[in-house]
């Protein structure tokens, strides 16, 4: 298959194992098997540790499988490439540097000419809402904005994936509701390709075009849910869907499942 038509991501039976601080080994996926189209969006939740983040990291190249493939656009991750971008739960900017810096920064080291990078940088700052702001630094920002900055700071590279690890976790439920809508507004038209893990699934059945769910750790897929809810999207008026109730419904029967054997789990190690 050549790489014009593979998909986005592919993982084919990777497990990743580490070492505890104790030397005991901890496997945190295993024989996972997922698919990423071109352009598609997919959330993937799951229990409480149950390995999604690693999956994530699987794919950036920050981590290699232990056993298995891991391959974008049709070829083996071999580390971290320029095709990727990772939006973390923390903030991720530079707190010594200014919005436009911050936001400049990724396409700088990858050798694009400050003053082209300067009319990108502010080009993406003014898209995320945040014309005349150039000149703060993160730390007069709300956590509202510096989650804007980190967005603009990754879709100014213009990654082909986007890797989103509990992004909008530490935000209030009405900022949350906001930033969802800039995502969706922002990704829409660029063919990126999104892999979002979050805890929230009525956030994943709003924004995804599939969702995925983990199983208890160490993680595979249990299950894959199409979401045919129609697009564009506003997260606030979807939820409001009898559709959507029904697949918040249909995927909660899975995803409990796995909850409660990870709480299980935890009663009887405390016990």
């Amino acid at each position: 298959m050549s790489a014009d038509t593979s998909p986005a991501i592919e993982l084919r039976g990777a497990s990743k194992t580490f070492r505890t601080p104790s030397g005991a080994p901890h496997t945190a996926v295993r024989d996972l098997d997922l698919t990423v189209g071109r352009g598609e969006f997919v959330a993937v939740v799951g229990p409480t540790g149950c390995g999604k983040s690693t999956t994530l990291t699987l794919v950036s190249g920050l981590e290699e499988p232990s056993d298995g493939e891991v391959l974008v656009a049709g070829a083996p991750v071999g580390g971290v490439g320029g095709k990727v971008g990772f939006v973390f739960q923390q903030d991720a900017t530079f707190p010594w540097r200014t919005v436009l810096s911050n936001v400049m920064a990724g396409p700088r080291f990858r050798g694009v000419p400050k003053a082209e990078a300067k009319e990108k940088a502010r080009d993406w700052i003014a898209r995320v809402g945040l014309a005349g702001f150039e000149d703060r630094y993160p730390h007069q920002l709300s956590g509202g904005q510096r989650k804007r900055v980190a967005l603009a700071a990754t879709f100014v590279n213009d990654p082909e994936i986007l890797l989103m690890d509990e992004p909008f976790s530490a935000l209030d439920v009405q900022t949350r509701a906001l930033m969802s809508d800039e995502l969706l507004e922002l990704w829409e038209g660029t063919g990126a390709s999104v892999v979002f893990v979050t805890h929230d699934l009525e956030e994943s059945i709003a924004l995804a075009d599939r969702v995925v769910v983990m199983t208890a750790g160490p993680a595979t897929v249990k299950q894959v849910f199409d979401i045919d809810l129609p697009r564009p999207r506003k997260v606030e008026s979807v939820r409001l869907l009898p559709r959507f109730i029904e697949i918040y419904r249909e995927i909660w029967a899975s995803l409990g499942e796995e909850v409660r054997i990870t709480r299980e789990r935890g009663a009887a190690h405390v016990a």
